[in-house]
């Protein structure tokens, strides 16, 4: 364990730790109080501790390698699985139609989108009003439009050679791009409003000076 320790960079601690919990695999008994370690065991501990970093639970960490070690057979089925991993699985009996509306600009067939992901959307639109927000139809537009072409893009990057590599894509690029997704979309957005306002142009008029 020591010497997976320093492979790895992760301590014995945090190692004996995922063990306990189901994430890391144990090791090839040689005796009692020793155990041998390989390269899928570094691996294992790069995914787990990426996920963690990226604000996944533990619980949430532990269905992800799950889901590596005993994958569905369909792409679809292992999207699903990889989601229900890192995402809210509620449905909460919120209305669902106009998250069903948005998956039919999407191209969604009839069948092929689980409630899950339909509330999701759903809570977030909820959210948005409950703070008196509502989204301009140019940007729902705009939204639609790039995350299809995100989507697009990510499933045509699917390994088609390699079921196991297939499994390593959906799960970890799904677990994992989120935060970069973000990320890029609040560059993005400082970027345009430099583009629109110029570098450093208040968002309102300066009212703080007194002009009595």
């Amino acid at each position: 364990m020591a010497e997976l320790s320093a492979t790895s960079g992760v301590p014995v601690a945090t190692i004996k730790y995922y063990l306990r919990e189901g994430l890391l695999p144990e090791g090839v008994r040689t005796s009692a109080t020793q155990a041998t370690y390989g390269d899928a065991h570094v691996q294992r501990l790069r995914v787990v501790r990426a996920l963690i970093d990226a604000g996944v639970s533990i619980a949430g960490a532990r269905k992800v390698v799950a889901t590596l070690d005993a994958p569905p057979s369909s792409t679809a089925e292992l999207l699903g699985a990889a989601h229900a991993a890192v995402a809210p699985q509620r449905t909460d009996g919120i209305s669902l139609a106009e998250a069903e509306r948005l998956a039919e600009r999407l191209g969604r067939q009839p069948g092929t989108i689980t409630p899950e992901r339909l509330a999701e959307v759903a809570r977030a639109l909820d959210t948005l009003r409950g703070a008196g927000f509502e989204l301009p139809p140019s940007v729902m537009d705009t939204y639609v439009t790039a995350m299809k072409d995100v989507a697009d893009a990510e499933i045509a990057g699917v390994p088609a050679d390699s079921r196991d590599e297939a499994v390593r894509y959906v799960v970890i690029g799904t677990a994992l791009a989120e935060p970069l997704l973000l990320a890029l979309r609040r560059l993005a957005q400082e970027v345009a409003a430099t583009e629109r306002f110029g570098p450093g142009t208040p968002t309102a008029p300066d009212l703080s000076t007194d002009r009595s």
